[in-house]
């Protein structure tokens, strides 16, 4: 197998993401080296890789670059949003492909990304910048409801809740300070945005910019209801049902996002929703699809999708063909309530479900589990195929009936 180059992927310690990319890596006979967000003694024990803190820009491209002085790299790769910026700074300084530093963080800070989109007239929802400091009964006062509050850097729908009017508002506001404080460990006061809550049904939006030129690779719909309190999201299906002309619509609607906050390179994961006034959009990321959702998507030659965005980032061929003969999706198994994980029943009715293709639980038996808007991680994930989406969705749903999680409040284990 040829050596077509050395990859350095900014990852986190735990990424659901990691072994896919080396697998893709491995086949494509690509070297990847991790760059781990932790210590670099740590780093070095715990995978052999490199380590510096992401959110140091200057450490971080000070670290990259002692590193490809002596190992060249074709391409820095972030496998989800806590990297992003770090390899926007880092592939600059090398003069590596990559979307501008500027255009990464707007893709991570949500109020510099909701700026730029209404600025370049992409439909987006009302929206307002506001501190955990500020009088939030003077708030509640003045924002329009329904809304929903949310950090600005969170992913994963974490810290994300809708308020329906003023004391609902600051009781979510006042949740959101302590998540806050808690993740950044500072209690100082924090940023967070409020924007109108936005009816509709949402999708997800897969796809690949070239030179600023979108690629579609898949349309997801969320066939569960995502009106609050909280936004936990489920279940995902590809091919969506929606009509072509609306998922025409949703692709131009994206492109515009991702050309208003200037990224014009790699994978892009975009949520919109959709109503009688068309599509909306909510978020664009520079990154690709997380958790192990990208396990839906095949395409042709047996490529997966990190194998898309390995090819692209080394210059290889990448365009490729989704394999449609059939319909697929996931169900990220949500976490019904706090405690601790004793046990997990119905695993093997679960995968014996018609359509089913597999069911991993992601969390180990004995650890604590938080569901959201604190919590950041999901159960595990049921993976279906079928004939249609519908068949698809009720195999998900007939998979995930059959799982019992024994879960155990922190202080009765005491």
């Amino acid at each position: 197998m040829a050596d077509l180059g050395r990859v350095l992927l900014l990852t986190t310690a735990h990424s659901y993401r990691n072994e896919a990319f080396l697998r893709a890596a491995e086949r494509l006979g690509i070297a990847v080296v991790k760059a781990i967000d932790m210590p670099p003694a740590m780093a070095q024990t715990w995978s052999g890789g490199i380590g510096f803190d992401f959110a140091d820009a200057g450490a971080a491209t000070a670290a990259v670059a002692a590193y490809a002085a002596t190992h060249p790299l074709n391409a820095i790769l972030a496998v989800d949003d806590s990297g992003v910026v770090a390899a926007a700074n880092a592939a600059a300084w090398l003069g590596l492909p990559h979307n501008t530093p500027a255009a990464a963080e707007a893709a991570r800070d949500k109020f510099l990304m909701r700026t730029l989109m209404a600025a370049a007239g992409v439909p987006c929802p009302w929206f307002s910048r506001f501190s955990t400091g500020d009088d939030l009964h003077g708030i509640a006062a003045q924002i329009p409801y329904p809304c929903v509050v949310k950090p600005l850097a969170l992913n994963g729908s974490r810290g994300v809740m809708r308020a329906n009017d003023p004391e609902s508002f600051v009781g979510a506001a006042q949740r959101l300070a302590r998540l806050l404080a808690r993740e950044t460990a500072d209690a100082a006061p924090q940023p967070f945005l409020v924007e109108s809550f936005i009816p509709g049904f949402e999708v997800a939006l897969e796809g690949m910019l070239d030179g600023g030129e979108l690629t579609v690779l898949a349309l997801f719909d969320k066939p569960d209801p995502l009106d609050g309190p909280y936004f936990e999201e489920t279940i995902y299906v590809t091919p969506s049902r929606l009509s072509p002309a609306v998922q025409a619509a949703i692709a131009a609607c994206t492109g515009r996002a991702a050309r208003a906050i200037g990224l014009h390179t790699g994978p892009i994961h975009a949520e919109l929703r959709v109503n009688e006034q068309g599509p909306w959009m909510l978020e664009v990321a520079g990154r690709s699809i997380g958790g192990l959702c990208a396990q839906t998507l095949r395409f042709d030659r047996e490529m997966s999708l990190e194998e898309l965005i390995l090819r692209q980032a080394c210059g290889l061929p990448w365009q490729a063909a989704r394999d449609l003969a059939q319909a697929s999706g996931v169900m990220m198994i949500p976490i019904p309530e706090a405690g601790n994980l004793q046990g997990v029943e119905g695993v093997a009715a679960a995968q014996a479900t018609p359509g089913v293709e597999s069911v991993e639980i992601s969390v180990p038996l004995h650890h604590t589990v938080t569901p959201l808007p604190e919590g950041d991680s999901y159960l595990g994930f049921i993976f279906a195929r079928g004939d249609t989406p519908a068949v698809v969705e009720a195999a998900l749903r007939q998979a995930h009936a059959h799982l019992r999680f024994h879960i155990v409040p922190e202080f009765a284990l005491g």
